[in-house]
């Protein structure tokens, strides 16, 4: 099988145009921990259960909550291309319950 890899301009993580064609600017992309589980951004406040703490390594990816691909953001800011990490369920379960959350924050 090959792999799937997504549209990016250059190695910006915010320019990826996913395998299923979602964009930042589109249905929004979320950024998550090596699980896939979206990260809390905020600052001075609890991790709400639901999601994860901003990683202290810094090692970040872009989950697609459309479709559930996930990206890994040091690939895309070292070699300018944006291959499927892998895949989480974004239907049911803690990553949708996750993007639920992370969604309701961030308006």
């Amino acid at each position: 099988m090959d792999s799937e890899t997504a549209a990016v301009i250059g190695h910006d993580v915010t320019t990826i145009t996913c395998v299923c064609g979602n964009t930042v600017s589109k249905d929004g992309l979320i950024q998550a921990n090596s699980e896939g589980v979206p990260v809390y951004v905020g600052e001075n406040t609890p991790v709400p259960a639901e999601l994860a703490e901003w990683p202290a390594d810094e090692d970040l990816y872009t989950l697609c909550p459309s479709c559930g691909r996930v990206y890994s953001d040091s690939v895309i800011e070292e070699t300018a291309t944006a291959p499927v990490a892998f895949r989480v369920d974004v239907t049911a379960g803690p990553i949708a319950e996750a993007i639920r959350i992370h969604w309701k924050l961030s308006t």
